[in-house]
């Protein structure tokens, strides 16, 4: 995995060198390129995590486990066609806990599940607010498109200091908790000058990318073929596209539909991160067992 991050500071920086030369709106189109690609098939194998999660004795037939996932995921659709407010907050929650797990499960935090899980979130709240504080103005577009509710600056920028109290409050106890964490604290930090910088530089759009392609879902996918197969090589990569390919091309077919129907382009983010976050909720709890399961194999 270590490789697999320095990779990732190598891919930020060249985000941030596209950043310099390229103009805001191609920023968005490679940035949606990139999301379609990378973002949308490290959740495309949900339903074989799920077969592999299972033990021999559990196993679910394919259209159960499918059928329940697009239940999930249409539950989720009609949350935020109901309730837009509270599906966005729901949104943001479980993306900061699936962002702060994905970054430092393999870490191996040496404490008690309850404060591992409560530093998970409050490091993904921390990397979302910081996108958000830094662009406040599109956050602020999209979440009225979505919502139709004005959230104000001194919202974000309130949340955003209590959170960065509790990022630092945990860290102090971390650090005197967990050895692991004393080893990394420095790389980390570094980590987040390096989101800051790249937040503050560029469009919402690209920010985002950069953190959720280079951080998140490549790192995902590493981990993914790794728990699937054993081992990350080319073989088992191809194989993992291979099964994750059709479940890819159905997600671009159904964002694509969505696009040529509304094609506003303030109306289609609001739909985009609409679709984002139907899709974030099952993935989320999916990834999360698949941690769990890990930790009860032998190594």
């Amino acid at each position: 995995m270590g490789k697999i991050h320095n990779l990732s500071i190598l891919l930020s920086f060249v985000g941030l060198w596209v950043t310099s030369i390229f103009s805001g709106e191609l920023e968005i189109f490679m940035g949606f390129i990139l999301i379609f690609s990378f973002g949308i098939l490290h959740g495309s194998n949900d339903i074989l995590l799920i077969d592999s999660i299972s033990n021999s004795k559990a196993k679910y037939s394919f259209l159960k486990v499918l059928g329940i996932y697009l239940l999930t995921v249409f539950a989720a659709v009609i949350v935020f066609y109901l309730i837009p407010l509270f599906a966005v907050v729901l949104f943001i929650l479980f993306s900061a806990f699936h962002f702060g797990e994905q970054h430092w499960e393999h870490k191996r935090l040496d404490v008690s599940n309850k404060l591992r899980n409560c530093f998970y979130f409050i490091y993904g709240l921390l990397v979302l607010q910081i996108l958000f504080i830094l662009n406040i103005s599109e956050v602020i577009e999209i979440i009225t498109s979505i919502t139709s509710y004005t959230v104000t600056y001194n919202v974000v920028l309130y949340s955003f200091i209590s959170n960065l109290i509790a990022f630092a409050l945990t860290s102090i106890l971390l650090y005197y908790k967990s050895s692991q964490f004393k080893i990394v604290l420095l790389t980390e930090l570094f980590h987040l000058l390096i989101f800051t910088i790249i937040f503050k530089v560029s469009t919402l759009i690209w920010g985002f990318t950069i953190y959720f392609i280079f951080w998140h879902s490549i790192p995902s996918l590493y981990e993914q073929i790794n728990y699937i197969y054993g081992d990350f090589n080319k073989g088992n990569m191809f194989s993992y596209l291979k099964k994750a390919f059709p479940y890819w091309i159905i997600s671009l077919i159904g964002i694509s539909i969505v696009y040529f129907i509304f094609k506003d382009e303030k109306l289609f983010y609001a739909i985009f991160f609409s679709f984002l976050a139907a899709i974030t909720f099952p993935h989320a709890l999916v990834i999360n067992k698949m941690f769990a399961n890990k930790k009860t194999q032998p190594n």
